[in-house]
């Protein structure tokens, strides 16, 4: 059915370090003593350094090209808010809320995202490097043309998460669910899907050299990759 591929995971254990899978180096993040936000809004291009922004409303704030280095956002709507070309570097983003936010063409590096309930993310274009995000649900995640290095989806609900044309190097999908996934013109490297608890392909399950999968996972998506190679099975 049009390349669409679907397996379900009986496993949740981590799949460790055997095998010769490179393990994605995660971010360890040590914030040092925070100064709370005080203001209103971001401003375009603005310099956060060491600031907590606890349950904020940033509904259609505007910040592109702002920088957040050392930072925490606990909590806070980011509903439609316009970050885009913004960098955070070495910060936390817990329980974070909205739909609609605006992070085309960003820098993620040493990050953390903790427990968000996010719709529409657009990350197309961005570069992630060294980030977990774990737990929580993201819908509509627009990830095309990114590169994503040493990232880590942990115990999170990606629902239709959108990779084509990205570059994914050392990334590892553990115990989380992946929803009508696409991963068309996507280039993999060491990118570990094994203790994935529902592998959901839309588009693209041609494109996972590069990828490991288990032998469950194998099995189950055995007639996709039979159609992608014109092989007919019948009994």
């Amino acid at each position: 059915m049009g390349g669409m591929a679907r397996t379900g995971n009986r496993s949740s254990r981590g799949a460790g370090a055997k095998d010769g899978v490179a393990r994605a180096r995660r971010p360890e993040v040590r914030l040092p003593s925070l100064v709370e936000f005080d203001g209103e809004g971001l401003e375009p291009d603005g310099d956060y350094d060491g600031v907590r922004f606890e349950g904020t409303d940033l509904a259609d704030a505007s910040g592109p090209g702002a920088r957040f280095m050392d930072c925490e956002l606990r909590g806070c709507a980011l509903d439609r808010a316009e970050l885009v070309r913004a960098r955070f570097i070495d910060s936390v983003l817990t329980g974070v809320r909205g739909v609609g936010t605006d992070l085309a063409g960003a820098s993620l590096r040493d990050v953390e995202v903790l427990d968000a309930r996010l719709g529409g993310v657009q990350l197309h274009g961005a570069v992630l490097e060294r980030v977990l995000v774990r737990g929580g649900k993201i819908d509509y995640l627009n990830l095309r043309k990114a590169r994503l290095k040493d990232v880590v989806f942990e115990g999170c609900v990606l629902s239709e998460p959108d990779f084509a044309e990205a570059q994914l190097v050392r990334v590892e999908f553990r115990d989380c669910v992946l929803k009508r996934a696409d991963f068309s013109s996507v280039r993999m490297e060491s990118v570990d899907l094994r203790t994935v608890a529902e592998l959901d392909i839309a588009r693209g399950v041609e494109r996972l050299a590069g990828a490991v999968i288990s032998p469950s996972q194998l099995m189950e998506l055995a007639p996709a990759f039979a159609a992608q190679i014109g092989v007919r099975v019948e009994a």
